[in-house]
């Protein structure tokens, strides 16, 4: 069974539940692919028509009021492009950091959709840094999906119940340039809709020294992760090992 069906839902859960959420999973990450490839076509009406925000969008608003930038911690739940696409149309454009994919020629197409829907998509790598400071430094909008400690260099957090690493980007920007961090999701459904949510913003006000709090803030986004996800576990696309304890693929005979 596998990590993003059956930790959400607890370890108690039966092997059928499991297979089910799994089957539920599947069919919601084949979703996310189709609807993602045609979103550029869809048009704007139709984006307003099907996306809304069910709360919290005040707190984003009020983030970029400030002049310091709003940065949107994201989990891999639903289609954050969607959001991204609503946002953009109504005047909030955001820039994203994204791992590249292969074939090449599909992850540069994907760039380029997303540019005509108002998203800038930064290749994960030594400028995407600097791409995302200059967006927050212009008062702007930055949404980073960090559920996931792609480069293995993390902070340790409690996340459902097992200690893991996730990025200490969302933090670690928020805590030195002031900018506003609020964690949020956009859920498939009901039907062909989309729902964003919003939390309020996390508390980055400097306790200690920058370590703690990078740790002290993370844990936060952590934590208000697992209550997104748990809204609609089905809908959380993580399909790589993210736990010490999650089995690993055997490694290609003769290596």
């Amino acid at each position: 069974m596998s990590s993003i069906t059956v930790r959400p839902m607890g370890h108690g859960r039966s092997a059928v539940a499991g297979r089910g959420g799994a089957r539920r999973s599947f069919r919601a990450y084949a979703r996310y692919w189709v609807e993602g490839a045609r979103l550029a076509r869809t048009g704007p009406d139709a984006v307003r028509r099907r996306m809304s925000v069910e709360r919290g969008y005040e707190h984003l608003k009020e983030g970029v009021a400030t002049g310091r930038g709003v940065i949107l911690a994201l989990p891999h739940v639903g289609s954050w492009e969607w959001g991204g696409y609503f946002l953009a149309l109504d005047g909030y454009p955001m820039t994203s950091v994204a791992e590249r994919m292969k074939p090449p020629q599909l992850f540069d197409w994907l760039v380029e959709e997303r540019r005509g829907m108002g998203l800038t998509v930064v290749p994960l790598g030594a400028d995407s840094g600097g791409a995302v400071l200059r967006t927050l430094r212009q008062g702007g909008l930055v949404g980073l999906l960090c559920d996931r400690d792609l480069v293995g260099n993390g902070v340790e957090v409690d996340f459902f119940g097992e200690t893991t690493t996730l990025p200490a980007g969302p933090a670690m920007l928020a805590l030195r340039t002031g900018a506003t961090l609020l964690v949020a999701a956009v859920f498939s459904g009901p039907g062909r809709h989309h729902v964003g949510v919003v939390s309020e913003p996390v508390d980055t006000e400097r306790t200690g020294p920058l370590r703690k709090d990078v740790q002290r803030v993370t844990q936060e986004i952590a934590r208000r992760f697992e209550g997104l996800i748990r809204q609609s576990p089905e809908q959380w696309h993580l399909y790589q090992p993210n736990w010490p304890s999650d089995p690993r693929p055997d490694p290609p005979a003769g290596r």
